[in-house]
């Protein structure tokens, strides 16, 4: 289990990477909502909508002791955030985002208690990816020009594409698991998951060259794939 400022350090650092991964003009919420949408994705993919849902409702009742302002942020049943945009928008200028990132503090030491610390960060680090590849996306090579819409459009299909390799992975997973379960359909089940697992990590490498293009592309593809192989 991370030490309480360790996960407070992990928190801030996402939300670092969140606002630094689109321009101030095409951000329409604060990158502490915007890394709360990612963590439901990402967090509540292994506990399920309903899991997550009560595991935000704890973190923030255990946040709003720790900061008033939170006060009038809400969990919908849907596991969505009402209201943090607006406790954010009155923190002081020299805390910008600390209310939001008290939340998401929260959030991300009730998954370590409940998921592990193994199984959380591995989730977080996928999560770190997805949003550098896009911050890779949207940068513009030498000579030329990429509008604000093209760039925006660009970062949004990266994103689009690495959720969907997620979930390739996650249906990996369910089917090796059934194999376990089944073992006279073991050598079959594992055949498939592991085909599927390729064509995620195909897809990976493609997202990587993609993104990269403009620049150097030699060791990218080799670096992610065994990243996810090995």
């Amino acid at each position: 289990m991370l030490p309480p400022q360790k996960t407070r350090d992990l928190a801030r650092s996402l939300v670092a990477r969140e606002a630094d991964a689109s321009p101030t003009s095409l951000q329409t919420e604060p990158a502490t909502v915007r890394v709360y949408e990612r963590l439901r994705r990402q967090l509540g993919a292994p506990v399920g909508a309903d899991g997550f849902q009560v595991l935000a409702s704890r973190a923030l009742a255990l946040a709003k002791s720790e900061s008033p302002r939170l006060n009038a942020v809400e969990v919908t049943a849907e596991g969505d955030l009402s209201g943090l945009s607006q406790a954010d928008s009155q923190t002081e200028a020299d805390a910008d985002g600390e209310t939001g990132i008290i939340l998401i503090a929260q959030l991300l030491g009730l998954f370590l208690n409940f998921l592990g610390e193994a199984t959380t960060l591995r989730l977080i680090e996928d999560l770190r990816l997805q949003v550098e590849v896009r911050t890779e996306s949207v940068k513009t090579p030498p000579g030329t020009t990429v509008s604000a819409a093209d760039g925006q459009a660009m970062a949004a299909a990266f994103e689009d594409l690495l959720l969907e390799i997620d979930r390739l992975r996650n249906v990996s997973e369910r089917i090796e698991m059934l194999a376990e379960k089944h073992p006279g359909m073991e050598d079959g089940l594992m055949s498939v998951a592991g085909n599927i697992r390729s064509i995620a990590t195909v897809l990976d490498v493609f997202t990587l060259i993609r993104s990269k293009a403009g620049g150097s592309q030699e060791d990218a593809p080799n670096r992610e794939s065994n990243r996810y192989m090995n």
